[in-house]
């Protein structure tokens, strides 16, 4: 498979209370072309991480209304797509919503964690999607076993594809999803909810780099 017909196997994934952003469109926040926006952006994620070989991959639980939502770009919003891309030779993102820029938190403490340790990585989610509250897009809701049993293929065919050699579970639902997956992942902690401290000590054991306990500072 390639990151085009990955990107469009994932677009073709239809869930009641689930908003598929690489098909669907926010009559809110959107701009008119937005899906084509997001499927290219994971398009050249994928793209990029293939071509310098990246082979770590951090899995969250599922896409968030105020990141990968958004952008297309899992484990990043609005604010870190430039830095996003300038961790990769030759990419670029576009900008898929209008109006102000939407920040989120976690995307924050991983992206600086990402620059800190100076060496790309491919994020993803157990639930590549956003799972939401019935008649509540822009809520956050965990993704349910059948949700994510249905999308086991395409993650199976994403480590293949990118010849993932290590994979860190951010949180522990992610961990758990993973493990019943028959993934096996190193944990770290999920940074929200007070955890970013944790998150940051565990990638810097994980990394064996000291330098980005520094991180913890700028939260």
């Amino acid at each position: 498979m390639t990151p085009a017909s990955f990107v469009g196997v994932l677009a073709d994934i239809k869930l009641p209370n689930v908003f598929n952003p690489y098909a669907e469109r926010c009559a809110l926040y959107d701009r008119s072309d937005a899906p084509r926006l997001r499927r290219a952006n994971l398009q050249a994620f994928l793209r990029a991480a293939i071509d310098e070989e990246v082979d770590t991959i951090w899995i969250a639980r599922d896409l968030g209304y105020r990141g990968g939502r958004r952008t297309g770009v899992p484990l990043t919003d609005e604010v870190h797509l430039s830095i996003a891309a300038n961790c990769f030779d030759s990419l670029s993102f576009s900008r898929p919503t209008k109006g102000p820029l939407v920040a989120e938190r976690t995307a924050a403490i991983v992206w600086s964690v990402i620059a800190r340790i100076g060496k790309p990585v491919f994020l993803w989610n157990v639930f590549p999607l956003h799972p939401h509250e019935p008649d509540n897009q822009l809520s956050n809701r965990c993704h349910t076993r059948t949700e994510r049993e249905l999308c086991r293929p395409l993650l199976m065919e994403l480590l293949s594809m990118l010849s993932i050699r290590e994979v860190i579970a951010i949180g522990r639902d992610a961990q758990a999803g993973l493990a019943e997956l028959g993934v096996v992942a190193s944990p770290v902690r999920h940074p929200s909810y007070g955890g970013q401290s944790e998150f940051i000590s565990g990638l810097c054991s994980l990394y064996n780099v000291s330098a980005i306990r520094e991180a913890a500072e700028l939260f």
